[in-house]
């Protein structure tokens, strides 16, 4: 069936555009747009000057399938996907087991064929166990659809299995992304330290570990050639190393999660665990400085980071509480935050969101040029609402932002044409 969406604001991150117009989709695909009168064909979708957008492709998703169904199933995540707007999950190993060999990745493959109503890409661990001996048969891998290779937080301390690993990614073509934190000064850390931190009493760690971390990881990648992505960049210490990286022409792209852009240090407060995340949050400067490399290209990708933990891993002492926060249905609302502040623009913000990691996977989703694939949200950028933590679709209710006043709603989304979540009807 043909959909023509009419009267909407269309976010264009790949023109960097904003403006009204129409939007035809034809066997789930974009086959024509304009600001002229839309031609007559299709089932017609009346935006009503609502904002129009490629769908999110959100690197870095965790599902806890298999081993911890009971914090995030493929059905759940899916579900709080399309509510917000992400069309494409790439998801995490961290699973129990890992995704380290073909049979699993084809476990998670089929399950979520089967019930995500999104795009999901899975991840493959790049060491056996994500344990930092052993490389994964890569090659296999990639041929049982692994679209990039990571050991998440359980950094790699061998330098000489991380090399091997990073050669061989980069004879295969396949992309490795990294966490860029030295291991051994941010073990038992809770908090980043300062002030704020000493006063609190929390274990923390200096930003150094991040510049660290992500020199020894630059220095792999001048070495081998690999395509390499830093998952978070947090700290305004790093940016120096990644600018110089890039200008010497090496592959690499970063990104960083919605909290690190939009929360900092000071909202942790009386000891709230669902602002524990790893890395922890960082000062306000930083904060301030991670928008600002976002705007200008510096940092490439933005994601939700979603980390579903249960209650009775979030209801400890704040140092034994588990990291991470469900994201999915937060990812956008938050994002905007940064657009009312007039931090960044509705393209700038999709072009983090949707164009550069679909770029970056070799997706041809993330654009709303002709031939694309018909993978849309349609949202509100100003509608006002109180988040309930309770009323999110993830199984696990670990926000951050439980009880926030924000602004943007989805109203609408679309994968390959098919509306997966709350499809506005007009005749």
């Amino acid at each position: 069936m043909s959909l023509l969406f009419t009267n909407a604001r269309l976010i264009d991150p790949e023109a960097d555009t904003d403006g009204l117009g129409w939007l035809l989709v034809e066997k789930g695909r974009v086959s024509g747009t304009g600001t002229g009168t839309p031609p007559p064909k299709g089932k017609t979708i009346d935006c009503a000057g609502r904002c129009l957008a490629p769908g999110i492709v959100d690197i870095g998703v965790k599902v806890s399938e298999p081993g911890e169904r009971h914090k995030e199933s493929f059905r759940s995540a899916g579900q709080a996907a399309a509510a917000g707007g992400v069309t494409t999950m790439v998801t995490r190993p961290d699973t129990l087991p890992a995704i380290d060999n073909p049979e699993t990745l084809e476990f998670v493959t089929r399950r979520a064929r089967e019930v995500s109503p999104v795009r999901v890409l899975p991840m493959s661990a790049l060491t056996k166990g994500r344990q930092g001996r052993e490389m994964v048969e890569i090659g296999f891998m990639l041929d049982a659809g692994a679209a990039a290779f990571t050991d998440c937080d359980n950094v790699i301390t061998d330098n000489r299995v991380a090399s091997r690993c990073f050669t061989y990614a980069r004879g295969l073509g396949a992309l490795v992304i990294g966490h860029v934190q030295d291991p051994c000064l941010s073990r038992g850390a809770v908090a980043t330290s300062g002030r704020f931190a000493s006063l609190l009493g929390l274990p923390s760690v200096s930003p150094m570990a991040e510049r660290i971390g992500l020199d020894r990881d630059l220095a792999l990648v001048e070495m081998t050639g690999v395509r390499y992505h830093a998952d978070q960049i947090t700290t305004a210490r790093a940016l120096p190393r990644l600018e110089r990286a890039k200008a010497a022409g090496l592959d690499v792209s970063a990104g960083i999660g919605i909290h690190h852009l939009t929360l900092n240090e000071l909202d942790v407060g009386d000891y709230r665990t669902f602002f524990k995340l790893k890395p922890p949050l960082r000062s306000e400067g930083d904060r301030m400085a991670m928008a600002e490399a976002v705007a200008t290209g510096l940092i490439d990708v933005i994601s939700s980071m979603h980390t579903p933990q249960d209650e009775e891993s979030k209801r400890l002492p704040f140092e034994e509480a588990a990291s991470g926060a469900v994201a999915l249905e937060t990812l956008l609302p938050a994002a905007l935050r940064l657009y009312h502040a007039g931090t960044l623009s509705l393209p700038q913000l999709f072009r983090a969101m949707s164009l550069n990691p679909a770029r970056r996977l070799g997706l041809e989703t993330g654009r709303l040029s002709v031939g694309a694939p018909a993978d849309l949200v349609l949202f509100d950028p100003d509608a006002p609402f109180v988040l309930d933590r309770f009323k999110l679709r993830s199984k696990s209710k670990n926000t951050p932002f439980d009880g926030a006043r924000m602004q943007g709603k989805v109203l609408g989304t679309w994968v390959g044409g098919k509306p997966v979540f709350g499809e506005r009807k007009r005749k």
